[in-house]
């Protein structure tokens, strides 16, 4: 009966008829647990009009056509993948391939070319697998990479668009934000000039129907332009709210605004660029050491010595009590193909402070 229905009555009765007309807009369409950086795992309540105007907002900046074929990697259990690789193709009739594991290059690789992939969303873990195990030819129709989860390291970057000839673009987002929240796009040329759209380095502009800010951390006043504070962010992608946890999200929604956690600074053309987390600096000598920096540098020292790339992660910054300084900075890390004391040596060399120097 539902088939023939649907054959023969007009959409707004069947609607009625499977009750579709019921559904409003602050209707919770998903729950997807995380824990973000720090913390228990929260239950984000994401409405039908959170991903719906995610959904929207991110075709707007991607435009998909009939012609395109969008390579679906990400998992569903994470927000980037269920909004973006499922929801996104399926509201707007777009051609999407997927594969249930994003570290099988060669299989991405071999479907990439088979079905013509234009369209790869990844992270840059990903890309290194792709740079290493995939050939320009199996990438011959791509025409747009977008990275999120993890910052894109520049070289990265550079050498994708070397063997593939397609610049990666940075997005930003989290689980409370349906996810996207800014992304960099393609820079528009015109007849006379060129519209800026990507610079690399930042995570671009707010997505439309977003708003961003940044605030000074302890007395929540809005601060100028490229000075660092924390990242707030206002549209209708910001989600509900925690699963029975009304005070929780009283914490990070604050007058219509998503509080972040992380830090970052707002240019005069509106890109944004995170520096860090907010959970993951280290006031030591009064001064607030990032861990991200610290790990960046000493991951170029591991890679430039031969270290393998896996995938995994090999090591990370944090930060014990210390009596004399409030807190002295360590390097948890795996066993590593170099010398332990062959990269502080390094690592001294670097440039860094030398109050950003873990004992």
């Amino acid at each position: 009966f539902a088939a023939l229905a649907t054959y023969i009555l007009p959409a707004g009765i069947v609607d009625r008829l499977l009750g579709l007309t019921k559904i409003k807009h602050d209707d919770i369409l998903s729950i997807i647990f995380t824990s973000g950086s720090t913390g228990e795992p929260k239950g984000v309540m994401l409405s039908q009009a959170n991903v719906g105007a995610n959904v929207a907002a991110v075709d707007q900046i991607i435009n998909f056509t009939n012609s395109d074929c969008l390579m679906g990697v990400l998992p569903f259990f994470h927000s980037f993948g269920y909004t973006v690789c499922l929801w996104l193709p399926m509201c707007f009739d777009a051609k999407v391939v997927y594969h249930f594991n994003p570290l099988d290059a060669k299989t991405i690789g071999e479907l990439a070319e088979k079905q013509g992939m234009s369209i790869l969303l990844a992270t840059p873990t990903f890309l290194r697998m792709y740079l290493k195990r995939c050939t320009k030819e199996q990438f011959h129709k791509l025409d747009l990479v977008v990275v999120g989860a993890e910052k894109l390291p520049l070289e990265v970057a550079e050498q994708f668009q070397e063997k593939f000839g397609v610049f990666p673009s940075e997005g930003y987002g989290t689980t409370e934000l349906s996810p996207v929240a800014c992304c960099n796009i393609p820079d528009h040329r015109g007849q006379s000039d060129v519209q800026i759209g990507t610079k690399p380095g930042t995570v671009g502009r707010p997505i439309p129907g977003v708003s961003a800010k940044v605030v000074d951390p302890d007395s929540w006043e809005e601060l100028g332009v490229d000075t660092e504070g924390m990242v707030l962010i206002s549209g209708a992608n910001v989600m509900t709210g925690y699963l029975n946890q009304p005070e929780k999200t009283a914490e990070v929604i604050r007058d219509g605004w998503y509080v972040t956690g992380d830090l970052g600074k707002i240019d005069a053309d509106g890109f944004v660029t995170i520096t860090g987390r907010m959970s993951r600096f280290s006031k030591i000598g009064g001064e607030m050491v990032p861990h991200l920096r610290i790990e960046e540098e000493l991951a170029k020292i591991i890679e430039a010595a031969g270290e393998p790339d896996d995938g995994e992660l090999k090591l990370a910054v944090t930060a014990v009590p210390d009596k004399n300084k409030g807190e002295r900075l360590i390097v948890l890390h795996r066993a590593l193909t170099q010398p332990v004391d062959e990269v502080a040596k390094a690592l001294q060399s670097s440039g860094l402070p030398n109050l950003w120097l873990p004992s």
